[in-house]
């Protein structure tokens, strides 16, 4: 068994949630995506993120606009849609479930030691 592909698999699995809670309540560029994951130690490279917002937009969780950059070229910014938003609440709901029950059974396999 390979620890580093089960590892980048946990992350794999948590990525979509992520990446909609970064876009709560601020439109971002793929740019700043990237970096506020690369920040929280969350590695992804570009060709995995471009096709994952990709699949988000065309589930209508997300839109997007070009705005003109004074820096290079325009900037398609990510934006939550109310169907998003929705989606984002539900995941935040299951997330709790899911740390919690962890929690749970790893703190007690922790204290059985």
């Amino acid at each position: 068994m390979n620890i580093e592909n089960t590892k980048a698999q946990m992350r794999k699995g948590v990525l979509e949630y992520c990446i909609l809670s970064i876009l709560d309540g601020e439109d971002k560029y793929t740019s700043e995506v990237l970096e506020t994951l690369k920040d929280a130690k969350m590695l992804v490279v570009e060709g995995t993120i471009y096709p994952l917002l990709t699949r988000l937009k065309n589930a209508g969780l997300l839109n997007y606009r070009w705005e003109e950059s004074t820096s290079g070229p325009p900037r398609k910014y990510y934006t939550l849609t109310e169907t998003g938003k929705m989606f984002l609440k539900e995941l935040d709901t299951t997330w709790d479930e899911l740390r919690n029950a962890t929690n749970l059974i790893t703190n007690t396999k922790n204290s059985q030691k």
